[in-house]
């Protein structure tokens, strides 16, 4: 990997409000660490930093930092992490990785494709990148910004595992070397995307039903005991009337006293 110029000065601002004062600016916040001095809060120009990425295969950047009025001046550093923002897609933070020339590292390093894959192109199959990225180890000036793999050669149900990944001799690829990174899987049948499609929409269907009975049920529950509350009172209203009605003969025995009297 080819180091590439960066300017860089000390950063005075920080937190929150410092960031977005530099960011107004036309700055971006950064900061530097490693193994030979403590990290250190540094600002670059938006522009060079973004005209780097721009010009560069991925965002892992090997970069000569010149820390403009510092006791070291010269930094050796990759480029980390690139924090961007999830609308405009503009930097808003750098976080660089001082190393040394004579000194292994490691890092993630992109897989791009290469070619179109006779599987997909004559029986219908279907591309799958299973590994966006693989970790590797070398010396800074060694490591690659990505690595291409030639799929031309894949047919359905075939793979390129992490082992088959050609890399220069002095790159170390690191973990399981049968791990897949791409493959052609078989193309779906109609029925089996139906079947995938009418599970979805049952599953989704036995959701509806579930969150629809939880609703009755506290629907129902509620009126419940109002109405077990009220039903007394309409009950007792209703009574009353009957009360009255059934009362009715003591007051007939009222009117038939005087009769007895008159008989007397």
């Amino acid at each position: 990997m080819k180091s590439v110029a960066l300017n860089a000065t000390s950063r005075a601002l920080t937190r929150r409000a410092g960031a977005k004062a530099l960011r107004t600016a036309g700055r971006i916040p950064a900061v530097i660490y490693g193994r030979q001095a403590p990290p250190q809060n540094l600002e670059v120009k938006s522009k060079e930093m973004e005209d780097l990425i721009h010009h560069s295969l991925s965002e892992n950047l090997l970069v000569d930092l010149e820390v403009k009025d510092d006791a070291r001046p010269k930094r050796l550093a990759l480029v980390q992490e690139v924090q961007h923002h999830p609308l405009s897609g503009k930097v808003l933070h750098v976080d660089f990785h001082e190393v040394a020339e004579n000194e292994k590292v490691t890092i993630m390093v992109p897989v791009e494709t290469v070619g179109e894959a006779e599987g997909v192109k004559t029986d219908g199959g279907v591309l799958e990148h299973v590994l966006f990225k693989v970790k590797v180890r070398a010396l800074p000036k060694d490591l690659p910004e990505t690595i291409l793999a030639d799929v031309t050669h894949l047919k359905i149900g075939q793979a390129i595992h992490l082992g088959e990944l050609k890399v220069p001799a002095e790159v170390e690829l690191i973990g399981d070397k049968g791990i897949p990174v791409i493959a052609v899987a078989a193309p779906r049948t109609e029925e089996e995307e139906a079947a995938e499609a009418a599970e979805a929409g049952a599953a989704g269907a036995g959701d509806v039903e579930m969150i629809k009975e939880k609703k009755e049920d506290g629907e129902e529950g509620a009126p419940a005991g109002k109405g077990a509350e009220k039903a007394p009172a309409k009950g007792a209203e209703k009574a009353a009337p009957g009360a009255d009605k059934k009362a009715a003969p003591a007051a007939g025995d009222k009117k038939a006293a005087p009769a007895a009297d008159k008989k007397k």
